[in-house]
């Protein structure tokens, strides 16, 4: 089903068989907003939500290129927006589809976890006084899970967190500066004070509030906080600084890696199922 105008603009919804108003799981894929598609490791999220009579849907949208042609500034905007249109159109579609419109998540890997987060923090994005009937839904949601995500998109924080760390420069446009003898990723470090509204738009970690939902971050390895790590764009650094800003403000947030303490829910789509079930019995 398209939820816009643009090619790349669909989604695919499966139905759970229930007779109530069925929550929803928005699963938005990785691929750090350049490859993947809307089938990418769904594996991760479907069969088990189908089961507990929770229904799926999975975002296609555009990637950075295509954002980049559509005058998108920056282009991680295009991606981003189009993932937060998908979950308005879902609500618009609840009645006909059997959505639970006050139970909606949203999940991901990657850059589909970074993306699910900035939504889950993020404003409501809903327009009321819009004659576009979707552009009036709601786009919060009710938890939200994130696999391997990113949290920040500020070269400095990073650096700090983890100082192998190459990351956000793409998404958000920059190129090498030849005049200068510089790469794109040395760029948003030397000007970074320029970029900085950017950053505070489209870092997770900056839009955090205390009326926000509750998070499962998850990460495959355990978080080594200032040291070179192999994987560092899916460190779980990221998910132990974005837990310190929720538990200050009172976010219910559950962090969960290889050795990791007091483990509630041990994967995603069990933190999600729990957290929308629990909710729904009360």
């Amino acid at each position: 089903m398209a939820y816009g105008k643009h090619p790349k603009q669909v989604l695919h919804f499966w139905k759970a068989e229930t007779d109530q108003p069925a929550p929803l799981i928005v699963y938005i894929h990785g691929g750090a907003w350049t490859g993947g598609d809307r089938y990418k490791y769904l594996n991760m999220v479907l069969p088990d939500a189908l089961r507990h009579a929770i229904s799926v849907a999975s975002v296609e949208y555009r990637f950075i290129v295509e954002a980049k042609a559509d005058g998108e500034v920056p282009p991680l905007r295009g991606p981003m927006m189009d993932c937060a249109r998908a979950i308005q159109f879902l609500r618009h579609k609840a009645a006909e589809w059997n959505i639970d419109k006050s139970r909606v998540a949203a999940c991901g890997g990657s850059a589909g976890a970074c993306t699910s987060l900035w939504i889950a923090f993020h404003d409501d994005l809903a327009d009321p006084t819009s004659s576009d009937p979707i552009s009036r839904e709601s786009t919060r949601l009710f938890c939200v899970g994130s696999h391997r995500g990113q949290t920040s998109l500020d070269p400095k924080q990073i650096r700090a967190w983890m100082p192998t760390n190459v990351h956000g420069h793409g998404a958000l446009g920059i190129t090498d500066d030849r005049a200068r003898n510089l790469t794109a990723n040395e760029v948003f470090h030397a000007d970074r004070e320029r970029f900085l509204p950017w950053i505070k738009e489209y870092s997770p970690y900056e839009l955090v509030s205390p009326d926000d939902p509750p998070v499962g971050l998850y990460y495959q390895t355990p978080p080594a906080m200032g040291q070179p790590e192999k994987d560092p764009v899916h460190s779980a650094n990221f998910g132990v600084k974005l837990k310190e800003r929720c538990d200050v403000l009172k976010v219910p947030c559950e962090l969960v890696y290889p050795g990791s303490p007091d483990v509630k829910h041990a994967t995603m789509i069990g933190f999600l199922i729990a957290t929308l079930k629990r909710e729904a019995s009360k």
